[in-house]
Formats: C-alpha cells, sequence, structure tokens
C-alpha cells in the first residue's frame, strides 16, 4: 500500500509564475504524507495561456522543476510535474516530469497527441501549432509499483493506454490535464474506461479555477482497476489522498481475464 496525492490546484489568471510556484510549495507542504504527489498539466503557466508559452518555457533544469525537485526531497516523495519544455533547439514541448524522492529526474513523457482545433465558447486550442509532439510511450518502475505517464488530450487514445499496459507492465496511470469544464462527462468516461480497460490504477489531477476564460473541470480522482472511483474533488482548489493497494490489480485480473482473452 502506498498514499498518493493529486493537486487540483487553483489557477488564476492574475497570479505571476512565481506566485503559482510558491502556491504549489504550499500545497506540497499539506500533501507530505503521500508517497506520490501530482500537479496539472502545465500549472506553473496555464494550459490556455498559448500567448505565454515561448516566454514562460523552461529547460529541465528550470526553476520550476528545480523547486519542485527540492520540495520531492523535503516530503520524501515521488513528484510529477508538467511543464512548458524548452530544448537545446528551441522547441517547445508540453513534458511531464516525474521525480523521485532524491529529487532526481527519474523519467520524462512529452505529451504525445497535441490539440489544435477550435473548442466551444470562442477559444482556440492552439497546443499542435506551437509545441513538437513526443515520440514515445513512458513508463517508470519504482519500489511502489510501475507508473504510466500521460497527459490530457492522450486519454482519447485508447491505444497508448494499452501499450502502457501490456508492453510496459504498467500499474499505475498517472494522468495530469488542463481539461475543460464544458468536457467534464467526456472526462469522467474516459478516465474510468482507462482504468477498466486495462485493469489499472489511474490517478488524475486536473486543475481548479478559469485561464483565458475557459473554466478547468477539476474531478480529479483515483479511480481502482474495475474503473470504480474512490476519491474524487469537485471543481474547487482541492488535495485528492488515498491509498493504492499493487495486489489489487492481479487479484481483479486473475477474477476478470479480459487481458488474456484479447483477439486483437
Amino acid at each position: 500500500m502506498f498514499k498518493v496525492a493529486s493537486i487540483q490546484l487553483l489557477h488564476r489568471d492574475s497570479d505571476s509564475k512565481a506566485d503559482r510556484i510558491a502556491h504549489a510549495e504550499e500545497l506540497i507542504d499539506k500533501a507530505a504524507d503521500a508517497d506520490v504527489i501530482l500537479l496539472p498539466e502545465t500549472w506553473n503557466v496555464g494550459w490556455w495561456s498559448f500567448d505565454q508559452w515561448r516566454n514562460e518555457s523552461e529547460t529541465l533544469d528550470g526553476e520550476t522543476t528545480s523547486r519542485m525537485a527540492e520540495k520531492a526531497k523535503q516530503v520524501n516523495a515521488y513528484i510529477m510535474s508538467d511543464i512548458v519544455e524548452r530544448d537545446k533547439e528551441g522547441s517547445l514541448y508540453n513534458t511531464a516530469v516525474f521525480l523521485d524522492p532524491k529529487g532526481q529526474i527519474m523519467a520524462t513523457y512529452r505529451k504525445i497527441h497535441l490539440v489544435g482545433f477550435h473548442i466551444a465558447g470562442g477559444l482556440d486550442a492552439e497546443e499542435k501549432f506551437i509545441a513538437k509532439r513526443g515520440d514515445k510511450p513512458v513508463s517508470v518502475k519504482t519500489e511502489l509499483g510501475v507508473f504510466g505517464l500521460s497527459i490530457c488530450y492522450d486519454i482519447r487514445f485508447p491505444e497508448l493506454y494499452r501499450k502502457l499496459a501490456i508492453e510496459h507492465g504498467v500499474e499505475v496511470f498517472l494522468f495530469v490535464s488542463g481539461w475543460p469544464l464544458a468536457k467534464l462527462d467526456n472526462w469522467r468516461a474516459l478516465t474510468q474506461v482507462r482504468a477498466n480497460e486495462n485493469l489499472c490504477w489511474l490517478v488524475s489531477c486536473d486543475a481548479a479555477g478559469v485561464n483565458r476564460g475557459a473554466a478547468y473541470c477539476g474531478h480529479s480522482s483515483i479511480i481502482n482497476p474495475n474503473g470504480i472511483i474512490v476519491a474524487q474533488a469537485s471543481i474547487q482548489e482541492a488535495i485528492v489522498k488515498g491509498e493504492i493497494d499493487i495486489n489489487e490489480v492481479y487479484q481483479i485480473r486473475k477474477a476478470l481475464t479480459a487481458l488474456d482473452d484479447r483477439v486483437f
């Protein structure tokens, strides 16, 4: 058994990146009893703040990841953070960074599926046009279990999660997002079915608040391998806490042999 905490950080456009980092540090202190802590997608900038992505982008050794690494050491926990990464050539990526309790980067995952279309409400999703996509699934093996990393729009592509479960041996999906409130029903359905169809735990982390006029959906959750929500927030800032028993993955897979019964 180990403890997880999903930090549903409140976004305010009036806050600076420095304000958001400081607030995240405060909330991590409140989740210090957890073994694994998640923060939302591009939380230090705001997913909808595309006009700021270039100026607020960072390298992997930049301020945001460095300070999250210090917090990982202080609270002795794994932390999954997400930044707009800028590489040596100046290309941008939406990148999840998985830190170990010593503050070392264990893995980075560059978001594979990027959003680039008009969304109801008058906002355009520009991610696909300003960032490059990643090209490989990423899993992390720890003493707690095997984690699979994913970000937001990825959840609409079941083949990624099946690949992580079958080929990478993933037991827990860690899913961070900047999902809009207008698509809350999709959020609920997709997160539950990805856990259930792969017989894996899934821990989701969305933001709270409003970014460039778009409300985030919140509802960060812990979902068991049967696809049942065992802990969930509403739309306000919150810390969702719960315990994960990896043994449940194998108990459920033994009782329900769906992965073994695959035809294609």
